[in-house]
C-alpha cells in the first residue's frame, strides 16, 4: 500500500467518526424538541398566559420547529460526511470529496483539521490519478 493510499484509508476512517459525532451532536436540540412538544400538549400546565404574554403553544411550535430543522440539518451534514468517508475509500466522486472537506472546514475544531488534511491529499497529482484519469472539474496538468 502506498503513502497516498494510506493517507486516503486513514481520511476515510476519520470521517466516519467526525460523521458519527456530527450525527450525535446534532441530538442537542432534542431537548428543545421535547419541551415544545410539553408546551403545545399541556398549555395550561405553564404559567404566565394571564401576563399578556404569547401563548404557550406558540412559543412549544417555535422550539419544535428550530429544534426539529437543526437536528434535520444535522443528520443531513453527518450523512454527507460519512459519504464522503466512504467516497474517499473507494475513490469515487472525487469532486464531492473536495467540495465536502472544505464544508467541513466550517466546523471546528475537528472538521476544520478533517478537512485541511482532507483538502491536502486530495490535491496531489497522485491521488488525483487514483481517483481516475481526470477528475470531473479538474484540468490536466
Amino acid at each position: 500500500m502506498t503513502r497516498d493510499e494510506e493517507h486516503l484509508r486513514l481520511l476515510s476512517i476519520f470521517h466516519y467518526v467526525v460523521g458519527g459525532l456530527a450525527a450525535l451532536f446534532a441530538l442537542f436540540p432534542i431537548f428543545h424538541l421535547v419541551i415544545g412538544l410539553f408546551l403545545i400538549l399541556a398549555p395550561d400546565q405553564f404559567a404566565g398566559n394571564g401576563h399578556g404574554g404569547p401563548p404557550a403553544a406558540l412559543i412549544g411550535w417555535f422550539f419544535v420547529i428550530f429544534a426539529a430543522a437543526f437536528i434535520t440539518i444535522g443528520w443531513t451534514l453527518a450523512a454527507f460526511v460519512l459519504s464522503a468517508g466512504r467516497f474517499l475509500a473507494r475513490r469515487k466522486h472525487y469532486t464531492f470529496c473536495l467540495v465536502m472537506a472544505a464544508v467541513e472546514c466550517m466546523f471546528m475544531p475537528f472538521g476544520t483539521v478533517l478537512g485541511v488534511f482532507t483538502i491536502m491529499v486530495l490535491m496531489r497529482e497522485p491521488v488525483k490519478q487514483l481517483f481516475g484519469s481526470n477528475p470531473p472539474g479538474v484540468l490536466p496538468g
